[in-house]
């Protein structure tokens, strides 16, 4: 059976990170800092990631920290779960990707590192970023949540989530589909949330979802009957709590196999007490401050992690 969780995670290490225009047309959680000058924006940044890091790697959590360059421009690089997925059969997924600069985030050399600095085996490449130019996306795990041993891929159908590539997604690695569509009120309109990861986490044992995003009511229900069969304690989160990426977690273990929540300093302090023990009935919680990550890339710490499931050598 596969496993839900790895201790093993990829992280890109920015050198140039800000506001990128071309993802905010349609990620209404992205902010503009008027007031940082571009150095301090990076250096507020790389501050914030490092820390992050250096959590993961005190719980016992084995972090893969790799360098973003400067060329070519990348300003959402810190964000690689949206372009690869990898898997315990040695596959790696490569995704088609919204912003054209987002699409120079994927990198061969970073599967040559893994290949070879880390004795990571790759069996085989499916490479789903020819969509591109069909103007269809699916950005990884950030569109798809995977339950991993049930095999269950669930998806907020947007303008980065294609029903089309998610239905080849699933043939190809032996997913069924739990399909509906997530809304957020943006000035008065209810506008289709752009990535599933911000509204929803899948753990081993629970699930941490804002059900009040599904605003169709079968749809609702088909999520949560897939979360009750699969045996999952649903602890639900509101709009407002999820504005404040407190659906953007991942589960994580440790090399001596204990779990993790992990998540930004902003999704913890917007909990309540009952959410938080509900959690802490199933596993600890790391969290670190990502404040300045959060406003200007509209991502948070979910989104900064790509899990590692590939064998070794």
């Amino acid at each position: 059976m596969s496993r839900q969780t790895t201790d093993t995670i990829m992280m890109i290490r920015p050198v140039k990170f800000r506001f990128n225009e071309q993802t905010a047309v349609n990620n209404y959680y992205q902010k503009v800092l008027d007031k940082i000058a571009p150095e301090e924006v990076q250096k507020q940044a790389l501050a914030e990631f490092d820390d992050f890091v250096v959590k993961l790697r005190d719980k016992g959590i084995n972090v893969i920290v790799i360098n973003d360059t400067l060329d070519p421009d990348t300003p959402d690089s810190i964000f690689p779960n949206n372009w690869i997925s990898f898997h315990e059969d040695g596959r790696v997924g490569l995704y088609p990707m919204f912003a054209p600069n987002r699409r120079l985030e994927r990198r061969d050399d970073i599967l040559a590192i893994l290949d070879n600095e880390f004795q990571l085996s790759i069996s085989e490449i499916e490479d789903f970023s020819f969509h591109e130019k069909e103007e269809k996306y699916l950005e990884g795990t950030g569109s798809m949540i995977l339950d991993r041993p049930n095999k269950i891929v669930y998806a907020a159908i947007s303008e980065r989530t294609n029903e089309e590539i998610l239905g080849e997604f699933c043939r190809k690695f032996g997913f069924k589909p739990v399909k509906f569509t997530a809304f957020q009120t943006v000035e008065g309109k209810r506008l289709p949330i752009y990535h599933t990861n911000v509204m929803m986490c899948i753990a081993e044992t629970f699930a941490v979802i804002c059900l009040d995003t599904i605003d169709d009511a079968a749809q609702r229900k088909e999520v949560e009957e897939s979360l009750k069969q699969t045996g999952k304690e649903i602890i639900e989160i509101s709009e407002e709590q999820e504005h404040h990426f407190a659906g953007n977690m991942l589960q994580v273990s440790s090399s001596d196999g204990d779990k993790y929540l992990v998540m930004s300093a902003a999704a913890y302090q917007s909990l309540e007490a009952s959410q938080i023990a509900a959690i802490e009935k199933h596993c600890p919680i790391i969290h670190s401050s990502l404040d300045t990550i959060e406003a200007l890339g509209g991502g948070s710490a979910r989104c900064m992690m790509a899990e590692v499931f590939l064998p070794s050598h």
